[in-house]
């Protein structure tokens, strides 16, 4: 309909150079990788309080007469975008075509650089790269065979489409093709992480930092290629083999932890190094974690920081994490929540309902104990029995948890004083924003894949539920969602902000 972006000719000019048998499948892959991204960006549209934005208007407008299978939003610059009834929990690419007036647009980024708005022509750059790498992405899947996999994180890099509802979903600005295909989980590389010397007595070290990871006096801090290569700009004698988790940044060891490396790219939303204070608390944080945990009657296992280390920066450390797998028991397996809807599980109505059943008990006894987990996807497993019922969850990167010291001093809870001040808070709604944000309007509803699937999953399990202010809270309230765009477009102000979905279970 229009031509092609910078992005999608870049990509295809790096491919032809280093992958051309990608290019047939890349340019195919186009059409479809445009519309799930906008897709995701005309949730944000229609359900975020974008500022330039008056109203939306359920009484639909589309040329030609009114429609039932559209809304308008009413800019406040007197333009009119008219496109499809959204669902705000729908993870199928629904939306191929939306009207800016009368001028029809299939390509997130063009619309997103002729609204015109603050800051939108740096967010249109990145939606048209996070097209261009989904398309890269899928290009390069092969038909799934054998049997299905056994370790976590084979699972992991099966998750092709990226976040379910970010509009900036593969966004990768800072990686070239050759990098994507040689770092990104979806292509199932090797990484090779390069070991850093740095003298002991000049790191900070939290936890035990292993043997085979020093040498002599000097710890050996594991660096993704990438930041060595563009941030550190430095080369590395020493590597070891990792496989990419779908945070790209964090990878499994063969046989071993997980290891989370500094990476200073921005992905998806933000740039995400590791902080020094993170580093220093993540053992302290981890042990508090597992002895709540601890309460909840073996439904949930957090796993353990090992050791972080770092030189007194963010762009050269490393955190050590156990792997999932060891929660595994005899014919069970462990599956990252993000990966579900690849299992077949979640065309059950039955395991729906149970898997919600689970997650939301485990997540309100935390909640009412003190703490709220950021429970999306990608921090959250499940381990499944043999027969793939739903037995315990597994939950891993506390980084951004939320404590309430005087929930957790109700149930005589001592918070040790050690903890990072910005993770504490007492505030109800930041509580409940943080836990049912990512559990409900992101893990449950991406399980689901809509809103009514999800309706029906919650309504039996939100019943039988203990009544607390936090379950009713359930019942009568909107769902909060991190506005994942208007964060995009906002970059002055700092920190989480927010949207409320309409409420399935009204």
């Amino acid at each position: 309909m229009y031509p092609p972006p910078a992005a999608d000719t870049e990509v295809a000019g790096e491919l032809a150079a280093v992958r051309p048998g990608l290019l047939p499948g890349f340019a195919a892959g186009l059409p479809g990788a445009r519309a799930a991204v906008l897709t995701r960006l005309w949730r944000a549209l229609t359900h975020e309080p974008l500022p330039w934005i008056e109203r939306v208007e359920h009484v639909p407008y589309v040329e030609g007469g009114p429609s039932p299978d559209a809304v308008t939003l009413r800019l406040r610059d007197g333009r009119r975008l008219h496109g499809p009834t959204p669902d705000p929990y729908a993870t199928d690419a629904y939306v191929t075509v939306v009207h800016l007036d009368t001028r029809p647009y299939d390509d997130p980024a063009r619309l997103l650089a002729d609204l015109g708005v603050p800051h939108g022509s740096g967010f249109a750059a990145e939606l048209a790269h996070s097209v261009a790498s989904l398309a890269l992405s899928r290009a390069a899947q092969e038909p799934e065979q054998g049997a299905p996999p056994t370790r976590e994180w084979e699972w992991e890099q099966r998750i092709v489409d990226g976040h379910p509802y970010h509009p900036n979903c593969r966004s990768r600005p800072g990686f070239s093709v050759t990098e994507q295909l040689a770092y990104a989980p979806e292509h199932r590389p090797l990484v090779r992480l390069g070991l850093v010397p740095v003298p002991a007595d000049g790191c900070l070290v939290a936890g035990d930092w292993p043997g085979d990871l020093r040498d002599g006096s000097r710890l050996l801090i594991p660096v993704h290629p990438w930041q060595a290569a563009h941030v550190l700009k430095r080369p590395f004698d020493r590597d070891l083999g990792a496989h990419p988790l779908m945070s790209l940044r964090t990878l499994a060891l063969p046989g071993g932890p997980h290891v989370k490396t500094a990476l200073s790219a921005r992905l998806t939303s933000s740039v995400r190094d590791i902080s020094v204070p993170s580093v220093t608390s993540s053992a302290l944080l981890s042990a508090f974690a597992e002895r709540l945990a601890a309460r909840l009657d073996g439904l949930l296992h957090i796993t353990r920081t090992l050791g972080a280390v770092t030189d007194g920066t963010p762009e050269l450390a490393a955190v050590l994490r156990e792997s999932p797998q060891v929660y595994a028991g005899r014919g069970e397996r462990v599956v990252p929540v993000a990966a579900l809807p690849l299992t077949g599980l979640t065309q059950s109505p039955a395991w729906l309902t149970a898997f919600a059943r689970l997650t939301l008990t485990v997540g309100l006894r935390l909640l009412e104990l003190g703490v709220a987990l950021e429970a999306h996807g990608q921090n959250l497993l499940v381990v499944l029995s043999p027969t793939d019922a739903p037995l315990r969850l597994v939950y891993r990167d506390l980084a951004d948890i939320r404590v309430s010291p005087a929930r957790l001093a109700r149930h005589g809870i001592e918070v040790p004083p050690e903890l990072p001040a910005r993770i504490m808070t007492d505030d109800r709604d930041t509580l409940r924003r943080k836990l049912f944000g990512s559990l409900v309007a992101g893990t449950l509803a991406a399980t689901a894949g809509s809103g009514t699937a999800l309706g029906a999953a919650l309504e039996p399990v939100v019943r039988e539920l203990p009544r607390t202010p936090d379950t009713a809270a359930l019942w009568e309230a909107p769902i909060p969602a991190k506005a994942l765009t208007l964060m995009r477009l906002t970059p002055e102000r700092k920190g989480d902000l927010w949207a409320e979905l309409p409420n399935p279970l009204l």
